[in-house]
């Protein structure tokens, strides 16, 4: 069975480095709502992260 990812919204911030903590228990929390969270940082300003909101 094919799976398809929905990206449902994407929003830059500042980085922070416990930013991975808030992802982690997002994607802990909510995946039986079939919603998965992703962090990056922006390749052109390390500075900025992109938090991305998926339904898988």
């Amino acid at each position: 069975m094919e799976s398809k990812i929905e990206v449902l919204s994407t929003v830059k911030i500042q980085h922070s480095p416990e930013l991975y903590k808030i992802v982690d228990n997002l994607n802990r929390t909510l995946k039986t709502k079939d919603l998965m969270f992703g962090l990056a940082l922006d390749e052109k300003d390390q500075n900025q992260a992109i938090f991305t909101i998926y339904r898988t």
